[in-house]
């Protein structure tokens, strides 16, 4: 709560991290124990599938430390570990209420620096300063 700019960096680091067992660790300082990571808005072929069972929208969801971690983790595989890319914060955090902060951040190409990507988690802490609620907008989805 004290020092949303330093939650923020650390978040953003959470994501590039290459050595899992500090990511782990990462998680567990930054989330509570039954801390969540909301999807809100899902990719399109996720949403595509859920029109084909005629069902809403799903937002994607997990919780606590096993489950973030996992991940984490495999977005770090997906888009950090082939090299091409790295998440780097897009604006300075914005402290929406005491508890609640919005962090955005881009993905941008480790050789031009260009953003490809990028969102806005909306995390919400608890008394100790770790997250409880994470919910992350990509940003075209």
């Amino acid at each position: 709560m004290s020092n949303h700019a330093g939650l923020a960096d650390r978040y953003t680091a959470l994501w590039n991290e290459p050595d899992a067992g500090r990511r782990s660790e990462l998680v567990r300082e930054l989330w509570a124990d039954d801390g969540v990571h909301v999807l809100a808005d899902p990719p399109q072929e996720v949403r595509e599938a859920a029109a084909r069972l005629a069902f809403p929208v799903p937002p994607l969801e997990v919780r606590g430390h096993q489950a973030l971690d996992a991940r984490v983790t495999r977005a770090y595989e997906m888009f950090i570990e082939p090299g091409e890319h790295v998440f780097e914060a897009a604006a300075e955090p914005v402290t929406l209420r005491a508890d609640v902060v919005a962090v955005r951040w881009a993905m941008v190409e480790t050789g031009t620096g260009k953003s490809v990507g990028g969102g806005l988690d909306v995390l919400r802490l608890d008394g100790d300063g770790r997250i409880r609620t994470d919910h992350q907008f990509i940003d075209g989805s």
